[in-house]
């Protein structure tokens, strides 16, 4: 069932207004229950606890599908760039009994040089990463929500085409909270743009002043840069330009990946929508060999995204060629204000290296 067509209110058949009904009287407990964790921390008798080095906090109001992961990998790079031991630290949501989750692994080959620590107890995960690892910036993925560890930048993303959640929290509609949660945010991330027309992007910013007046705002856009064909072979993205393709995707936002797909010219045939994080079955990977042996002679390719990729951990699927749709985050405008955050907290993570470090005896021993 298509959940989203229900809370969207797309759906206007009596089912699908019977359980709008249902899932609106089931969030009130949720977000009562949300409110009064805030104010708890809010008042400070919930304890916040630091980690010694800075935090960077990459969360959002709603539950999946925001793009969070590469705006992860452009802050990991910018501090690494700079010389900066950097760890990210995550709940590890879909993990199972697995050693990681998917989005861990996309991070691993995306960052092989950044350690990646998932423990629903985030304090403990930094720890280990300060530690062990002797991290000197942690980025908390997915941390807006977890307010336990102490963080020093709190970057809201907000996805352009879905950005509060069709206006309900959980499981009436995707806010994880309400949004004058946003009052916190030190610094919003409005995502995939481009998707939509500039009106849209005024009203999100708009709603979003509404909650936090003086909060800076950035635009950006995910952008394809180019397909990857397990293991680690690299194809242009005019390798499927004008082709009949199928999409695949266990993701929060699916629609989103796959105007993404058409916008880099290819032709979308058929398109599966898994559960996001889906941890790929033996049943379900059966289930779309069949899907993709019915795609039709014309179909040569089938796009997924990174994510669906490190879990198949193969370049065909029914008989056609299986492409990751590689994306990097761009900034646009004026980012001078999100520029001076990062170097307040790089100079503050040289400080605390530098203070943390042991002294050294110098003197002769005779």
């Amino acid at each position: 069932m298509d959940h989203r067509s229900i809370m969207s209110g797309k759906r206007r058949d009596p089912i699908a207004i019977a359980m709008r009904a249902v899932l609106h009287l089931a969030s009130v407990p949720y977000s009562i229950a949300v409110d009064r964790r805030n104010r708890k921390y809010d008042r400070q008798s919930s304890e916040i606890q630091r980690c010694g080095v800075p935090v960077i906090s990459v969360g959002n109001l709603t539950t999946g599908g925001t793009g969070k992961t590469p705006v992860v990998c452009l802050l990991a790079k910018w501090f690494r760039q700079r010389g900066l031991r950097v760890a990210i630290v995550s709940r590890g949501y879909g993990q199972g009994d697995a050693d990681a989750n998917d989005e861990a692994m996309e991070l691993h080959a995306r960052l092989p040089d950044v350690p990646h620590i998932q423990n629903p107890d985030r304090v403990a995960a930094a720890e280990v990463a300060v530690e062990e690892l002797e991290a000197q910036v942690i980025l908390m993925d997915d941390g807006f929500q977890h307010r336990r560890l102490y963080r020093d930048l709190d970057l809201v993303v907000i996805d352009a085409t879905c950005p509060f959640g069709f206006g309900y929290q959980l499981p009436r509609g995707l806010l994880r909270e309400s949004l004058t949660s946003l009052s916190r945010a030190d610094a919003v991330l409005i995502t995939r743009c481009r998707a939509v027309d500039a009106t849209k992007i005024e009203s999100i910013k708009q709603t979003v002043a509404e909650n936090h007046t003086e909060v800076p705002m950035f635009a950006s856009d995910h952008d394809p840069v180019g397909l990857l064909e397990y293991p680690d072979t690299q194809l242009p993205l005019a390798t499927i330009k004008q082709q009949s393709v199928g999409v695949l995707s266990a993701i929060g936002n699916p629609d989103a990946f796959e105007q993404t797909v058409s916008q880099c010219g290819a032709i979308v045939q058929s398109a599966r929508h898994l559960p996001d994080h889906d941890p790929y079955s033996p049943e379900t990977v059966a289930s779309l060999r069949e899907w993709a042996k019915n795609l039709g002679d014309q179909t040569h390719w089938i796009v997924c995204t990174h994510k669906d990729l490190v879990k198949l951990q193969t370049d065909r699927l029914g008989g056609i060629r299986l492409v990751a749709l590689q994306i990097e985050l761009t900034l646009h405008g004026d980012t001078r204000t999100l520029d001076d955050m990062l170097e307040s907290i790089a100079e503050r993570a040289l400080v605390t290296s530098s203070m943390n470090e042991p002294d050294v005896d110098t003197s002769d021993t005779e």
